[in-house]
């Protein structure tokens, strides 16, 4: 058998092709209307009502636009609808910008710090590669957030509003990923000629100085303090004068990040182990981005329990797998793209995350679920992708999406088993930058 493909395969793989039942029929179908639509079962959907047993009122949805801070959305998300109860605030919002400016200038000193540890190594090493691909880009942990707002606090989204550069956010990334790889390379550079550790140290502040120019270009300038005023939905006024963001959260939110974990579901890592992504810990003593590999079980438990107590709870899933942005929808069942071509699509969950076929692309909040005979059927996913698509920006997900493209949730510890918080509590092993959960 040869190598290549020859003139009598191809004419092989037509013949097969003509013996593929109503396969004219199914090209033109694929052909004008796209993978999924020619796949969607349309029968699916008269068994998913948006009706759920276990329900969280929440507020309007928000809107990360053409960026991806979906996980920092989200983790705002998850203390607004608190906040708007507390003190009767209709459809309040935390301020995105002004976390993300700082997200922004940890990661440009956290890039810098890791070339200058690197230093030494040679350009094609594989950790120094996983670095400058790494970057300075919008993604991040439900850890990063907790992380940022523990040092910066967080002001209302009125105190530092959306800018075009924070919405969109392609154009900031690549001017400032360009500069940040050139100073990796300034600093090599003045190794080689004979610099030590501290002056580099003092060039990385130079170069950072630059970023948080670049930043406040593009974003604006972060208040240092503000006046807290608003009317609530009572009509009653209040004023709160000369806050710092920090005082800001402490006074009105005050929330113990580390009385939550990250629970996970990762089934090509060791069950019953917890994980530490050292690569992605940007802000130096804060809050670690640690996974508890608990599985599917114990993380749907948890989420449930938390839904029954009122609180909604942040979750990192697949979201690009067997989903229709347009009608909300997130269901494997609802897709029949193996019937669709007649092949084999059936990698495990943990295939998928083993083949870099499956990753932890985006981050939403679960803010209900329905439980039928004591099982959950499907969930209500509070979204930020704004309020033109699915039910008002909600989504619904079935059971089986859950299943299969869940792949962790962060919830109080009260939440968790006893067995599940020995995992959280356990030493942390670390994976590597490239590791299939980066």
């Amino acid at each position: 058998m040869t190598k290549d493909l020859t003139a009598k395969d191809l004419q092989q793989f037509k013949e097969n092709l003509t013996k593929v039942p109503a396969s004219q029929a199914l090209a033109r179908t694929v052909q004008q209307n796209g993978v999924l639509k020619a796949s969607a079962d349309h029968d699916f959907l008269q068994g998913l009502n948006r009706t759920f047993s276990v329900e969280v009122e929440t507020d309007s949805v928000t809107n990360q636009k053409q960026s991806g801070r979906c996980w920092l959305f989200a983790t705002l998300n998850t203390l607004r609808h608190d906040f708007a109860k507390k003190y009767k605030v209709k459809d309040f919002q935390f301020s995105q910008n002004y976390n993300s400016f700082y997200d922004r200038l940890e990661k440009a000193n956290k890039m810098l710090e890791w070339a200058i540890e690197l230093v030494d190594r040679p350009a094609d090493d594989r950790e120094y590669i996983a670095m400058l691909e790494w970057g300075d880009d919008d993604g991040g942990q439900w850890a990063n957030g907790a992380a940022l707002i523990n040092k910066y606090g967080v002001v209302p989204q009125s105190v530092m509003p959306e800018t075009y550069n924070s919405e969109k956010t392609k154009e900031i990334s690549d001017v400032l990923n360009y500069k940040l790889k050139n100073d990796v390379v300034d600093l090599r550079t003045s190794h080689q000629a004979g610099a030590g550790e501290d002056e580099l140290r003092q060039s990385k502040k130079e170069m950072i100085s630059e970023v948080y120019r670049m930043l406040v270009y593009a974003f604006g300038q972060p208040p240092v303090k503000f006046d807290f005023e608003y009317r609530d939905d009572d009509k009653k006024y209040h004023l709160d004068r000369d806050l710092t963001p920090q005082e800001f959260f402490q006074k009105y939110v005050a929330v113990d990040f580390d009385q939550y974990a990250v629970v996970a579901d990762a089934p090509d890592h060791e069950s019953g182990k917890n994980y530490v992504l050292t690569s992605q810990n940007y802000i130096f003593d804060g809050k670690a981005v640690e996974l508890a590999n608990v599985g599917l079980k114990s993380i749907k438990d948890a989420a449930i329990a938390s839904l029954k107590d009122g609180k909604t709870v942040w979750f990192g899933c697949d979201v690009g797998h067997y989903s229709d942005r347009q009608q909300g929808i997130l269901a494997t069942e609802y897709f029949q793209k193996a019937d669709l071509f007649n092949i084999d699509l059936t990698l495990d969950k943990a295939q998928r995350l083993a083949t870099r076929e499956g990753e932890c692309s985006h981050a939403m909040t679960l803010t209900g679920v329905d439980i039928v005979e004591g099982q959950p059927t499907k969930w209500k996913v509070e979204n930020s992708w704004g309020d033109k698509v699915g039910e008002k920006g909600y989504f619904i997900m079935s059971d089986e999406w859950f299943d299969q493209y869940v792949y962790e949730v962060v919830v109080d510890r009260k939440y968790l088993t006893e067995a599940d918080l020995k995992v959280v509590d356990s030493p942390a092993k670390e994976l590597e930058p490239w590791d299939s959960l980066s």
